[in-house]
């Protein structure tokens, strides 16, 4: 069972405009394969098909605890690209072609199907995929196959950081290439401690300091990398077992915090006549509202 917190993981800047190609971009981030759609899913297929799990306990939570932070990484991913997408267009009738704007955009798809929200695919358009899911029953494999994924992820947000300057989609990218890193390092020392190999000496994948991103900078400062947040109010307490140690950076402990990060507020998107979202009046909302505080 999951607990949900109505907040992000972290604040998210108000844009000054919108960046809808910007938004395209980072919406690979999200249902790519290598987006959060494809951690969270492989980690929550291993944790469900996970075989020994009492003899293998730090292994299992380890993989369970993660898949839960990626429940808010696709939340944060969501918030951001809806925060891109947002005034994209102005109201109009429909026979003024109010969309029109975005038949030149990179990703038509998020004003033709989702009323300029976040879709559950990548940046062309297309569907994320269940054969992105990758669990073969086999610990070591799937955690190798784990450590190759963040390190997939992370080289592919690092490539979309460097296709925008916008500040929004930077802080969200800067925050998971910390907890990304956290989540490689974890596998990696999960792996260790199974086969005596230090995959961890192969870290950064791609080769370049976290802290040589402003935004990823920020958080390191804070000692968000050395953090694996259990995200559960009694379970998930081997990961301790595996989560420690002096941190790679040499700037601290490896440590574990209970309960998730204080986060931020979710943004509230605004209505979008022009594409009959949510396809009330302002009459109609007030009525609702009446009936509601009534009931």
């Amino acid at each position: 069972m999951f607990l949900r917190i109505d907040r992000l993981q972290v604040a998210l800047p108000q844009p000054k405009e919108a960046d809808p190609n910007a938004a395209a971009a980072v919406q690979e981030l999200l249902g790519g394969r290598f987006g959060e759609m494809s951690t969270l899913m492989n980690y929550m297929y291993q944790s469900f098909n996970f075989r020994g799990r009492e003899g293998l306990r730090p292994y299992y939570d380890l993989i369970a605890n993660i898949a839960t932070e990626e429940l808010g990484h696709i939340e944060l991913v969501s918030a951001t690209v809806n925060l891109l997408l947002t005034g994209a267009t102005q109201p109009a009738p429909p026979d003024q072609a109010p969309l029109a704007a975005a038949a030149s955009l990179r990703n038509t798809h998020h004003f033709i199907a989702t009323a300029q929200t976040t879709l559950v695919g990548d940046s062309m358009g297309g569907s994320w995929r269940g054969d992105y899911v990758f669990s073969s029953g086999n610990l070591v494999l799937d955690l190798l196959h784990n450590f190759f994924l963040e390190n997939g992820a992370r080289l592919q947000k690092i490539r979309v950081y460097e296709m925008t300057r916008n500040p929004v989609a930077r802080e969200m990218i800067g925050y998971l290439l910390v907890r990304g890193g956290v989540h490689a390092l974890a596998y990696a020392k999960a792996l260790e401690s199974v086969t005596g190999v230090n995959v961890s000496k192969m870290l950064p994948i791609p080769n370049i300091e976290n802290a040589k991103f402003p935004e990823a900078r920020k958080y390191e400062s804070q000692g968000v990398h050395r953090v694996l947040y259990r995200f559960s109010p009694e379970d998930y307490k081997d990961i301790a077992r595996i989560w420690r140690g002096p941190a790679p950076t040499g700037d601290g402990e490896l440590q574990v915090v209970d309960g998730p990060p204080a986060g931020g507020p979710i943004p509230v998107l605004p209505e979008v006549p022009e594409e009959f979202a949510p396809g009330l009046d302002p009459a109609e909302i007030a009525e609702l509202a009446k009936k509601l505080a009534a009931s």
